[in-house]
């Protein structure tokens, strides 16, 4: 198994040995380290983290990212101190990792050179984790879209089929910054292709709960991710009418916490599978313009979508569902570790959930490998079909195996005094 640690030391040399420390204790007595899954709270230079955690293991490549927290089977935190990693033994095999550090000159644009030297080394279902730093700029405040990149990565492809899982790195849930470790060090507007080796293989799970109120509507009015008209009605009036509110300019970012608006993939038909639902939050609604602004612009003329209700019961119990689901799919097998990208948003001290579901996760999964999981700005998984998209308002649940293909702002940390090594 891979063997996975965590850390919670302010001192992030201290921090970063500390969860290396812990991951060595969980490989298997012996086995050697050969590459790292790294994540580290927003509080920590980054670059003393990896020094910490190479003082552990030597000089080894380490990817991942910034985090706005960390999750493990021995607890939760995003008091920004986390620091959470996964050591990969060298029996498994070593990772490709292409690296694009030219998100500033355009994220579609590095998706397609991404895309370009993939092509060359995966075939369909090789697992591939994709990670970048989701924060463009401070001032004026930008963030680095997913859905270009992830396109620019298909065209690039062409009909190959990866299992692509990612997400976009954040420091913290203001979104202060972001960056990237691309195998050597740590890297801002980049984006960081790792290929696991061929030895392993993944199942995944979207778990957000929102469920649609709404029939389908058709968007005949959109601007990037500002979304004009649906039906050829004023999206905002069409929303205050569903939800029975009005919307003032005070009130506009409200709508976020009630609800996004999805695209359903596949059959418009088929019964309810939130796996088939790429949700976009609203970021934002202009009572004059009568419009409301996702937070991705990937939606066009033409969409079909619906109003989807986001609530925090819905939440924990798609959390609690997704993880039995999953747990039945891996009885009797050995999975070699758990990986859950978690949007930072659902956090209990963002989402006002007095239930965390990070909390339901670890009461729930029963699957017999090591959890590594983080806080997200940007979940990237496959929806429906083999095409993954970049999520909004989800976690993604990833089972790596070895089968045949087939705290708070505040300082709140969790600690449930288990170990690293799986619940």
């Amino acid at each position: 198994m891979i063997g996975v640690g965590r850390g919670n030391n302010p001192d992030p040399r201290e921090a970063g040995a500390e969860a290396a420390r812990r991951a060595v204790a969980a490989l298997v007595p012996g086995m050697a380290p050969s590459w790292a899954l790294l994540f580290c709270g927003g509080k920590h230079d980054p670059a003393q983290v990896l020094a910490g955690l190479r003082s552990v293991v030597g000089v080894i490549a380490v990817v991942g990212g910034s985090a706005a927290g960390a999750i493990t089977a021995a607890g939760f935190g995003y008091s920004g101190f986390e620091v959470a990693v996964g050591l990969f033994p060298s029996d498994i095999g070593e990772p490709a990792i292409l690296v694009d550090d030219g998100l500033l000159d355009g994220e579609g644009a590095a998706g397609r050179r991404l895309g370009d030297l993939l092509v060359n080394v995966v075939d369909d279902g090789r697992v591939v984790f994709l990670f970048y730093d989701s924060v463009a700029s401070t001032s004026p405040p930008r963030l680095h879209p997913a859905s270009p990149l992830v396109e620019g990565i298909y065209q690039g492809l062409g009909s190959r089929r990866p299992h692509l899982v990612g997400a976009g790195t954040l420091t913290d849930m203001n979104l202060s910054d972001g960056y990237v470790f691309d195998g050597t060090r740590p890297r801002k507007h980049t984006a960081v292709a790792v290929v696991l080796p061929p030895s392993l293989r993944a199942e995944t799970t979207i778990l957000h709960g929102c469920v649609p109120v709404s029939t389908f509507m058709r968007i005949t009015g959109i601007d990037g991710a500002e979304v004009m008209e649906l039906d050829g009605r004023p999206a905002l009036d069409v929303l205050e009418g569903m939800l029975g509110i009005e919307v003032g300019e005070d009130q506009t970012g409200a709508l976020s916490l009630m609800v996004t608006l999805g695209e359903k993939h596949g059959d418009p038909f088929a019964e309810y599978d939130e796996n088939r639902y790429v949700n976009r939050l609203i970021l934002q609604a202009s009572p004059e313009r009568r419009s409301i602004t996702l937070f991705e612009p990937d939606f066009r003329l033409g969409s079909v979508v619906q109003i989807m209700s986001r609530d925090n019961g819905l939440m924990v119990q798609s959390v609690r569902d997704g993880v039995r689901s999953m747990n039945e799919r891996f009885a009797g097998r050995r999975p070699v570790m758990a990986l859950y990208i978690d949007c930072a948003g659902r956090a209990g001290a963002r989402s006002g959930s007095e239930i965390e579901e990070a909390e339901v996760l670890l009461d729930e999964i029963a699957i017999p490998a090591p959890l590594l999981g983080f806080y997200s700005g940007v979940e990237i998984a496959p929806v429906g079909d083999a095409h993954s998209r970049s999520l909004d308002w989800t976690a993604v649940l990833t089972i790596l195996h070895g089968d045949p293909a087939g705290g708070d702002p505040q300082g709140r940390d969790h600690d449930r005094g288990a170990p690293d090594t799986g619940p």
